[in-house]
């Protein structure tokens, strides 16, 4: 079966590549904007879907063609994506780039071998041609490159490398090393064997921060050179915390995928959750949906089984020894008594208990 895996790794181009790199985020912006506008007209006039190709802009617009045709005509797949998934109702109608966000990217394709690691230091893109890279984590040889999105965050360059590799899974068996995870709002997860995430709450920390670099920025004359120098500032502090927070929840879910066969959370919907209790910022901080998402890949590539229970199993008001489900249970109560056996028990404590039991018989069918 085939598999995606990307890398990504920092890359320090020189001047030359680093202005050839700002034109592409710039034309690509531009061919994005002028075909959406296009498709926007004709939508307008006729209802339907057409998209013109980047190779119709070339004859009027020759800077064109100093950048990576296949970076253009990525620009033009993501307007037809975009219009696919408004058509489909999966989506908002399609938005204009803007210039001035702080993340600026374009994606180009692996054709002939145009895009390669040499001597492991040196990663070769079309246009481009070698540019400086940290190459940390090794490619496998079997692993073929398919794309590479390149991007500018804050002055920094960054390449991520999806590639392509055949490999069969064979699943371990589960009866034993089987984990529940009850999601907690403020340690991130309390697990069946009573254990705490103790997420560190990087965005929390760094709050009252974040708010003195946004009331000076409120305070200064918009779009004026001190204005954007501060916006630079918010959005550095932003990306230092998304940064800890990925590495956080890598190791954490790298942990995890190592020491257990099976790992049985439950399959909730955070984004209504957020909205329905008020708890916007703090479903954001511990980003609890981007820890799945590493925790599947994890231990799916190891051949272990990750298993989500329907969300209303009502895993903190059942009695984790006995069974017996109460008919109310407040969410400022935190601990779980049972009426039938008299078991007092930490209420998510519990919960995780139930998910295991639940998660261990799903996997005996």
């Amino acid at each position: 079966m085939k598999y995606n895996l990307a890398f990504k790794y920092r890359i320090y181009p020189n001047k030359e590549q680093e202005l050839l790199i700002n034109k592409t985020f710039g034309y690509v912006r531009f061919v994005y904007n002028t075909i959406l506008y296009a498709a926007n007209k004709f939508y307008e006039e006729t209802g339907k879907n057409k998209i013109i190709t980047p190779a119709s802009l070339k004859s009027e617009n020759q800077f064109l063609k100093e950048v990576d045709s296949l970076a253009l005509s990525n620009a033009q797949l993501n307007v037809k994506r975009s219009f696919t998934n408004f058509f489909q109702k999966r989506a908002k109608f399609p938005r204009f780039k803007s210039k001035k966000t702080s993340v600026k990217s374009y994606t180009t394709n692996c054709v002939n071998n145009s895009i390669r690691i040499e001597e492991n230091k040196y990663l070769v893109l079309p246009k481009l041609k070698k540019i400086k890279l940290k190459y940390h984590r090794e490619i496998p040889k079997d692993y073929r490159i398919k794309s590479v999105t390149l991007t500018n965050s804050n002055g920094n360059y960054y390449v991520s490398v999806l590639t392509e590799f055949e490999k069969e899974i064979q699943k371990m068996p589960s009866n034993d090393k089987v984990i529940g995870l009850d999601f907690s709002m403020s340690e991130l997860f309390v697990s069946s064997e009573n254990q705490r995430a103790d997420y560190p709450r990087y965005f929390r920390m760094l709050e009252e921060k974040l708010k003195k670099l946004q009331k000076s920025l409120s305070r200064k004359v918009k779009f004026s050179k001190n204005w954007y120098r501060q916006k630079t500032k918010i959005s550095k502090l932003h990306e230092y915390i998304k940064n800890c927070r990925r590495d956080f929840l890598h190791k954490l879910s790298k942990k995890l995928s190592k020491e257990h066969n099976a790992v049985i959370v439950e399959n909730l919907n955070m984004k209504g959750m957020s909205q329905a209790l008020n708890f916007g910022k703090s479903v954001g901080d511990n980003g609890w949906g981007m820890f799945l998402r590493m925790l599947e890949y994890k231990l799916m590539f190891l051949g272990k089984q990750f298993l989500k229970i329907d969300k209303w199993f009502p895993s903190s008001k059942t009695c984790s020894k006995c069974g017996n489900v109460k008919e109310e249970l407040k969410l400022s109560e935190r601990s779980y008594k049972c009426e039938c056996c008299g078991i007092e028990i930490d209420r998510d404590y519990n919960a995780a208990l139930n998910i295991k039991n639940i998660g261990k018989e799903m996997l005996k069918y």
